[in-house]
């Protein structure tokens, strides 16, 4: 297995660009592919789970046009080809919306990825589809892709319920899906987890011309209408990217400059900076940037529910060892049907490290170690985010080795370039 050495490190200083947003670039092609016009997409991630997600639009019958930027070719809502076999890799942000546009357009589609993806669930949309009359059949175990979807029989309800507790994805999907299949209502139950990721697709969609209304987070009344291109749009910087560089600087005494993200972010992973406040960094937050410092000495504990921005939350854990005591970061189940199982896989690095852990079925506490353990392997279990934040743990003045760092290439190709490029 290929590894990579990083440290030993004992400051991070400098400015980091980021790459696109990868929630905001998937749920931006498949806007643009469902628009009426063309649009041109500035600032698109280009990384694998973008790429899965542009080369299923391609076998629907979607037109791109490449250059500078990236011009989507819309179909006015409904895509060219009734057939297609589609490969997903591991991006959520790819089948599971491609799933309800499609069992809402009507025609024969198999939607797969790689092996992680078939234990990821989807049972609860599939659920919420099927109630409303789309024919969707399992290909392998009952609740996971992949999925054969048929023509709806006798068309589809445009009353929909979806389990909310599991994943924001599911809503999401829905969302986006319902506007050019005629709209409808959407009763979530249960507690919606991750309500930033859906307030991103409610602006995306907005800049679409499609606009939502919502009883709080409990029912969503989505209009039959048109998706219209805004012409060109631009995708943010990857605020769950910046995670890193942000923590980097109040860990390593910074300044750290992130740009492509700042306090006018519709991200909800922006708001990881708050939690660098609570631990006691300063922050600058400008309208596109944000700049960390460290105050020196050891950062706060914290004890904090993170629901909202569990992608970050991962950053938080790696940050709390080099707090003052022990942390615990809660109400972050979520982490169990990511790429990996997060909480069994943090734990599991984090001793490695030196870290007294605990961990139950939606929160994990962990305590600073008393010294750091120099050389320690790091598996990442192709999850790109144990990746990214395990580098972190280089700023003890330690070497850390990262096996299997290529997995980064899932959002952010060059992340360990960007990484070394504020290490001194």
């Amino acid at each position: 297995m290929k590894s990579l050495r990083l440290g030993p490190i004992r400051r991070a200083a400098g400015t980091v660009r980021l790459p696109g947003s990868k929630s905001i670039s998937n749920r931006v092609l498949l806007l643009a592919s469902l628009a009426d016009g063309d649009t041109v997409v500035r600032g698109l991630l280009d990384a694998d789970d973008t790429r899965v997600m542009r080369e299923a639009l391609q076998e629907l019958g979607v037109g791109f046009a490449d250059g500078k930027n990236v011009t989507v070719q819309g179909c006015a809502g409904r895509f060219p080809s009734d057939r297609a076999d589609l490969f997903l890799g591991n991006a959520g942000t790819a089948l599971r919306p491609l799933t309800a546009v499609l069992a809402l357009r009507g025609g024969e589609y198999r939607l797969a990825g790689v092996p992680r993806m078939h234990e990821r669930p989807i049972g609860d949309l599939v659920n919420a589809l099927r109630a409303a009359g789309a024919q969707i059949d399992y290909l392998g175990n009952e609740g996971f892709p992949p999925l054969a979807i048929h023509p709806a029989k006798g068309g589809v309800a445009q009353r929909l319920s979806v389990n909310g507790e599991v994943s924001s994805q599911y809503l999401s999907a829905l969302l986006l899906a319902l506007p050019p299949a005629g709209g409808g209502e959407i009763a979530v139950e249960g507690e919606l987890i991750s309500k930033p990721y859906v307030e991103i697709t409610l602006n995306l969609m907005r800049r679409f011309g499609v606009e939502v209304e919502r009883e709080g987070w409990n029912r969503f009344r989505v209009p039959g209408a048109a998706y219209v291109s805004p012409g060109a749009i631009a995708v943010e910087g990857d605020a769950s990217s910046a995670s890193y560089f942000l923590a980097a600087g109040a860990i390593g005494g910074g300044p750290v400059r992130v740009e492509g993200v700042g306090r006018d972010s519709i991200q909800g992973d922006a708001r990881f900076a708050d939690v660098l406040e609570r631990m006691g960094a300063e922050v600058v937050r400008e309208e596109n940037a944000m700049v960390v410092k460290g105050k020196g000495g050891k950062l706060r504990a914290i004890d904090l529910d993170l629901n909202h921005i569990p992608d970050a939350a991962m950053t938080a854990a790696v940050a709390a060892l080099f707090a003052d005591g022990p942390s615990t970061i809660r109400n972050i189940g979520s982490w169990r049907v990511k790429e990996t199982d997060r909480i069994a896989a943090m734990a599991k690095e984090l001793r490695k490290l030196g870290a007294p852990v605990e961990t139950g079925p939606d929160w994990i506490r962990l305590s600073p170690p008393e010294k750091f353990s120099s050389n320690v392997e790091v598996d990442t279990y192709d999850d790109h985010r144990m990746a990214m934040c395990f580098s972190l743990a280089a700023l003890d003045g330690v070497a850390v080795i990262i096996n299997d760092p290529d997995c980064v290439a899932k959002t952010f190709p060059d992340y360990f370039a960007a990484f070394a490029g504020i290490c001194r």
